[in-house]
């Protein structure tokens, strides 16, 4: 089929300029109101359970949510069912394990938790490299996913498209903080349930409100194979370490943890998760026939003829079925997705930089409010135009697959020294450091060392690790480090303090 995309559309470019004009509209209310670093970090801690379940809903599904998993369902079938599974399962770890106690303990990052009972440099100093290296692999992919987007959408080079969207992120960020991302993110969740419901629905539609019907078409036209498990995760091991990273690393997502202070209570933050998983599985399911839509209507060779790693699956089927007009509103609803979910991601690795380790760090908790705003906006320049250098650096990666590697990072890094932090009496600093300094290096180092990085991008004849993901072996082993490092480097001070994390966790406390 012929498509539109890459030629610039008059339609296409209203929907985008609307979307951009309404979110610098919410972004110059929110300055308004942004004159301290709780509201910069926080939102002032104002957001209600259901407009934070939404806004969470927004953080999660990102470009790889919408773009890239309709991209590996249609290339790949069956198995693409397997980002979907592993990225919503992780919610009820959120909820039953991490956001009553993440609100109670903290103030604006997860290290406020992991420090709490412990000696506060060398933690926070482990925390933000863990932190900074799960947001730099998320920013790849949504810059990636961003620089493709706008390309195809106005005939710009990508690596133009990709500084566009950095320097539209940064405005949001720098003047509106946690206000202005929190309401661009309800809004773009709202665009996004909905532009993907109707495009669903017109999927079934074609097949007399039948998904069975569709299924049956795609294994006519490319073989029973596609709605089988194998095309994409061969290796079994491969699957369990996806799945392990994905699940654990929804509860150990900067951005993620970040969006439970800016509710009131621990209440809220209950509350939050629960619509949160309600709004997510539902997209999830809906990801799926927009996948196997675009794989019939559209056609693999067609999908991967705009882009090799698929991504713009959801676009041609929008295309496919409603015109360039309705191609323009879906990829406007695809690029709120990703500009929402990069100002998070900046706002949680900025938090990291000056919070963790210019305020606790290097100024040891005396920098006034002026130099904590400062020094925050500061850092959140510095990682805009880090994110825009990755996104041309990391051209043509499928973005599903560049963000389970950041979920193997924060599942990794973050998670098991979290977990451990609010649940063991014998959690030490020692072990603290040593789980998020081993849990992040080794996650980056066998990533690196992963066919997805040695064949994909580097494109080398082998690779020395040989799964895909490498959850599976660095989860386990950021526990074993933590759990051996408190063993034989105990700390009493820490140990005695946990009654205190125990009472607060459960009951809250005047955390702000």
């Amino acid at each position: 089929m012929s498509s539109a995309l890459g030629q610039p559309h008059p339609v296409a470019i209203a929907f985008f300029l609307v979307f951009i004009a309404v979110t610098l509209a919410i972004t110059w209310w929110a300055a308004r109101r942004t004159r301290t670093t709780s509201h910069f970090y926080a939102a002032g801690r104002s957001i209600t359970g259901f407009q934070n379940g939404l806004a969470l809903a927004g953080d999660y599904m990102s470009a790889a949510s919408f773009l890239g998993i309709a991209g590996l369902v249609s290339l790949s079938g069956f198995d693409g069912l397997i980002y979907s599974t592993g990225w919503l399962v992780g919610w009820p770890v959120v909820l039953f394990l991490i956001a009553e106690p993440l609100r109670n303990l903290g103030k604006y990052t997860f290290a406020d938790v992991v420090a709490y009972r412990m000696r506060q440099r060398p933690v926070r100093v482990s925390a933000a490299v863990g932190t900074l290296a799960t947001v730099v692999f998320y920013l790849i992919a949504q810059m990636v996913g961003a620089g493709n987007l706008i390309r195809l959408m106005f005939g710009l080079p990508y690596e133009v498209a990709v500084v566009v969207v950095g320097v539209v992120m940064l405005a949001y960020v720098l003047f509106g903080g946690m206000i202005a991302t929190t309401w661009v993110q309800i809004v773009k969740a709202v665009l996004l349930l909905s532009g993907a419901f109707i495009l669903a629905l017109l999927v079934v539609a074609r097949f007399g409100f039948n998904p069975v019907a569709l299924f049956s078409a795609a294994a006519d036209r490319y073989g029973a194979a596609v709605l089988t498990p194998g095309q994409l995760v061969a290796n079994p091991w491969d699957a369990v370490s996806l799945g392990l990273a994905l699940m654990f690393g929804t509860a150990g997502l900067p951005h993620i943890l970040m969006r439970f202070y800016t509710v009131p209570d621990a209440r809220s933050a209950r509350v939050s998760v629960f619509y949160a998983t309600g709004f997510i599985g539902f997209f999830y399911l809906l990801t799926f026939i927009l996948g196997f839509g675009a794989m019939v209507i559209v056609g693999q060779e067609a999908i991967r003829a705009v882009d090799r790693g698929g991504n713009m699956a959801a676009l041609l089927l929008a295309e496919g079925l409603g015109g360039t007009p309705f191609l323009g509103f879906i990829a406007a609803v695809a690029f709120a997705t990703i500009l929402a979910v990069v100002a998070g991601l900046t706002l949680s690795g900025a938090a990291a930089l000056s919070h963790d380790l210019w305020v606790n760090v290097i100024r040891h908790g005396e920098a006034s409010e002026q130099e904590q705003f400062r020094v925050a906006r500061l850092a959140t320049v510095v990682l805009g135009a880090l994110a825009i250098g990755l996104g041309i650096t990391f051209k043509g990666q499928n973005v599903a697959f560049m963000v389970g590697l950041a979920f193997a990072i924060a599942a990794s890094a973050n998670f098991p020294a979290l977990f451990l932090s609010m649940f063991w009496r014998g959690f030490s600093t020692a072990g603290a450091v040593a789980s998020m300094t081993t849990g992040t290096v080794s996650a980056v180092l066998l990533i690196y060392l992963s066919p997805t990085l040695q064949l994909d991008v580097l494109h080398h004849a082998s690779a020395l690790f040989p799964l895909r993901n490498p959850g599976l072996v660095t989860v386990p082993l950021a526990f074993l480090s933590g759990a051996a490092a408190s063993l034989g480097w105990p700390d009493r001070e820490a140990a005695g303090r946990f009654a205190e994390v125990e009472r607060r966790a459960l009951l809250g406390a005047a955390g702000e």
